[in-house]
């Protein structure tokens, strides 16, 4: 059951990530109609840099049409965290680096992204640190807290979270600059 289930989430991990490259591609070719297929009408946009630097926005509103404009969207790396696919990469002709983090829902559609331009980017993930680890949560535990389906009436208790770092981005030092750093907690 176990192996089953690793294997449902490597498969639904490697659809979402090549959701995003037909996307690269789709782009690089000019493909408008695979674009408006992968991408949700409402699409909720997330933009950290100067506003010059919106150029995947333009690319995907057809604000920039002209075939003169040019954005390299090769990715340098992609990596995927379930529904969340994170692609860096680089532009040497502006000098810029930039980190896309998409998120893809069940039925193959990207419903988010979060563009990041000239910045070190960490991916965390937010753990409480008086929960047990998911695949222990329902076992028997010698924690002194209950479990969530104790009829416990206590007071609820404060506890700390912790974010654990599970990717950073590489690339800052190609563009020769000192770039700041964020932190994006999924």
């Amino acid at each position: 059951e176990l192996a089953n289930t690793k294997d449902s989430i490597l498969e639904e991990t490697n659809k979402n990530q090549q959701v995003v490259l037909v996307l690269y591609e789709a782009i690089n070719t000019r493909d408008v109609q695979t674009v408006h297929q992968i991408l949700a009408p409402d699409l909720e946009w997330w933009f950290h840099g100067p506003p010059a630097h919106q150029f995947m926005m333009r690319l995907l509103t057809g604000a920039s049409s002209d075939q003169t404009f040019l954005f390299d969207v090769d990715p340098l790396s992609v990596t995927t965290f379930g529904s969340t696919v994170i692609v860096e990469g680089c532009d040497h002709k502006r000098s810029i680096s930039w980190v896309h983090a998409w998120t893809v829902s069940t039925d193959g559609i990207i419903t988010q992204v979060r563009e990041y331009f000239n910045t070190s980017l960490t991916v965390t993930r937010l753990v409480n640190s008086s929960q047990t680890p998911p695949s222990n949560y329902n076992s028997s535990s010698s924690s002194s807290s209950p479990s969530p389906s104790s009829g416990s009436s206590s007071t609820a208790e404060i506890t700390p979270v912790h974010c654990f770092s599970v990717w950073e981005s590489s690339f800052s030092n190609r563009v020769g600059k000192s770039v700041p750093g964020l932190v994006l907690a999924i």
